[in-house]
């Protein structure tokens, strides 16, 4: 798809319009409910949903459907996200009023970062087509990854905090507590982060870790950085409304683990097949409509099943319980 310098600066300056009014609506501290974060997640997906057909109708059905199985995959990598979002909340004790203002920074962080590696990864396969040798590779090992960590099944998982990271607050130094929004302050005459400066940071930052298997992954269904970034965009700038719409749902999602290990799976194969095909070997080449399919497919059947085995799990724990209750009961009669 051709992209123009203009059609360029006009997305660019679209997309932070309406970050700008997410913020300036947002901008007050508060605890955000339910039905915000349902109304506010709705209005990003529907965005994406009329820009993905926008590209139907003046771009091609080609673009169309590389922004929307993008768009899908990020989303679906980006609530796995949300789990190691959660433990930085908690890890940093953040107050409920300040988690959206944590959140908002965090994403503007993330899509700077991501900029900066689709522009590296779009040069290199410019340059070097066999990198789609190495991504294929790298998706494929993060899939068995992502399956091995979701068997060990490690309940007392805790966030550990980058080296990037304690290098900044042994540099700087950090208040002992939170002070409303400022991200500094001055104590015995030096200027020192606050926590919510910290916090900040541990969540752009941690984005790095999550652009090495989701940058790949996109790249795997398009090679038009206008689409990569664009999906990349739509899928992070409603991530933290989905973060208070379903954070108490997420563990629920038993199995999106398994769910994301055979998408990358998936990913990794196409691009080692397209790869192949680069070089002028005769092997079958995905479709986007397929691609599509088999990802919407995939997440369709991983909620399922997940809710399915939450709820007899839960049904399990209250037999337990039930008959606990019951054992003790006869204890104390005896």
């Amino acid at each position: 798809m051709e992209v123009s310098t203009t059609l360029w600066v006009l997305t660019i300056l679209g997309l932070s319009a309406l970050i700008a009014v997410d913020f300036f609506i947002g901008r007050k501290p508060h605890d955000v409910s339910t039905k915000e974060a349902g109304i506010w997640t709705i209005v990003w997906i529907a965005l994406a949903a009329l820009f993905g057909l926008g590209l139907l109708f003046f771009g091609s059905a080609q673009a169309s459907g590389e922004f929307f199985a993008g768009f899908v995959t990020e989303k679906s990598l980006s609530v796995d996200n949300l789990f190691v979002f959660i433990l930085i909340m908690a890890k940093f004790s953040v107050p409920s009023h300040l988690q959206q203002r944590v959140l908002l920074v965090g994403v503007l962080i993330a899509l700077v970062l991501r900029a900066i590696f689709i522009a590296a990864g779009a040069a290199i396969i410019a340059s070097f087509s066999w990198v789609f040798f190495i991504f294929g590779a790298f998706l494929i090992y993060t899939a068995w990854k992502l399956v091995q960590e979701a068997r060990a099944d490690d309940d007392e998982e805790e966030w550990e905090e980058n080296r990037l990271l304690k290098s900044v607050e042994k540099r700087f130094g950090v208040a002992d507590r939170y002070h409303g929004t400022k991200l500094f302050i001055r104590e015995n005459g030096k200027r020192i982060l606050t926590p919510l400066m910290v916090v900040m940071l541990a969540i752009g930052t941690t984005d790095v870790l999550f652009a090495l298997d989701s940058i790949p992954a996109i790249f795997g269904l398009t090679q038009d950085p206008y689409i990569v970034f664009t999906a990349n965009a739509f899928a992070l700038m409603g991530l933290r409304q989905l973060y208070f719409l379903i954070g108490g749902l997420l563990k629920k999602l038993v199995h999106l683990s398994y769910g994301l290990s055979v998408i990358l799976g998936f990913i990794g194969v196409k691009l080692v097949l397209h790869a192949l095909h680069e070089a002028g070997v005769h092997v079958p080449v995905i479709s986007i409509p397929v691609s599509l399919g088999v990802i919407c497919s995939v997440l369709i059947v991983t909620t399922i099943t997940s809710l399915i085995a939450s709820k007899k799990q839960a049904e399990r724990e209250a037999a337990e319980a039930v008959g606990g209750d019951g054992k003790a009961k006869d204890s104390i009669e005896a």
